[in-house]
């Protein structure tokens, strides 16, 4: 928006001066011993007037946002917030930071953190929180689970998706961290990354979560799914890292903590990834998509929707 105060403006540095010097003669003066001296005269004081010159300033200059950021995502957000103040989405009570044990030393929480991050992995909240649990009552450390055998590491985090190669996943980062972390858990990213069975996703939200730290955001399903909805990215992305690359060009970064979890939660109750529920969605007239699906369905078609998401 152009501001009338920087149409035209006033200055003193291109102003142009007028000089007036006067000279006063002064009376003649006799010295001591009778002689005459020559009348001098005294210069009195410059005045300098300035006339101000107006510059003009160019108009009509628009001045392009030096970062790319979608047209209605503080909007957007805010009505996102609005939809999950309550918190009660799966990911608020089976969260990694929820499902593991607060009051573990250190190395133990962090461990089971990064555990319980990489049983999340195409599997429901749900299953993944029950299969934690029950590695718990097992006993969740690195020795307890490097002694147990694969057929009862199985047993106990069944059925989680994939859950026979992520048996092999556990046991070979469980040993890696034994031998080389000294029984702790990697604390960077690119380290993390190294670990079988994690990826950036896992490890953004380890470093979040187990170690406090906010150095990206981690992009599930959700949020890739709902970032390209909203039109948060420049080009539609086909992949999350993709996404998450986007989103951590122009989302300000006291957003960064809060982001993941927010959108998981609200594609879990309202942004689904079919049937998305956007008749009652706070964004339906900002969201391309909540702009051409703003019918309601039928109750026929609302209760075999609910039924489904209650037995995946």
């Amino acid at each position: 928006m152009e501001s009338p105060y920087f149409n035209k403006r006033t200055t003193r540095s291109s102003g142009i001066g007028k000089v007036k010097v006067e000279n006063e003669q002064l009376p003649l003066k006799k010295s001591a011993n009778g002689t005459t001296q020559k009348p001098f005269s005294r210069k009195r004081k410059v005045e300098v007037k300035y006339e101000e010159t107006m510059v003009e300033q160019p108009q009509n200059v628009k001045q392009e946002p030096s970062v790319w950021e979608p047209p209605m995502w503080r909007e957007q957000l805010k009505n996102i917030y609005s939809m999950r103040k309550f918190r009660n989405a799966a990911v608020d009570s089976m969260g990694c930071d929820v499902i593991s044990d607060t009051l573990a030393s250190p190395e133990v929480y962090r461990y089971q953190v990064l555990l319980s991050l990489m049983l999340s992995s195409q599997t429901k909240d749900q299953i993944t929180s029950a299969a934690m649990e029950k590695l718990r009552e097992h006993g969740c450390s690195i020795d307890n689970i490097l002694q147990t055998s694969d057929k009862v590491l199985g047993e106990l985090i069944y059925p989680v998706g994939f859950w026979k190669k992520k048996v092999e996943y556990i046991k070979r980062t469980s040993k890696i961290l034994q031998e080389e972390y000294n029984g702790d858990i990697p604390d960077t990213v690119e380290k993390l990354c190294k670990l079988p069975g994690v990826g950036p996703k896992m490890a953004y939200l380890v470093m979040k979560c187990a170690w406090n730290q906010i150095v990206g955001i981690g992009v599930d399903t959700h949020v890739h799914r709902i970032s390209n909805r909203l039109g948060w990215v420049k080009k539609p992305t086909k992949q999350p890292e993709d996404t998450r690359k986007e989103l951590q060009d122009w989302l300000p970064r006291e957003y960064w903590r809060d982001i993941d979890e927010l959108l998981v939660g609200f594609g879990q109750q309202t942004c689904l990834p079919v049937g998305p529920k956007c008749y009652e969605c706070l964004n339906k007239e900002i969201c391309p998509v909540g702009k051409s699906n703003k019918k309601m369905p039928s109750s026929k078609k609302t209760k075999k929707e609910e039924m489904k998401e209650e037995t995946e």
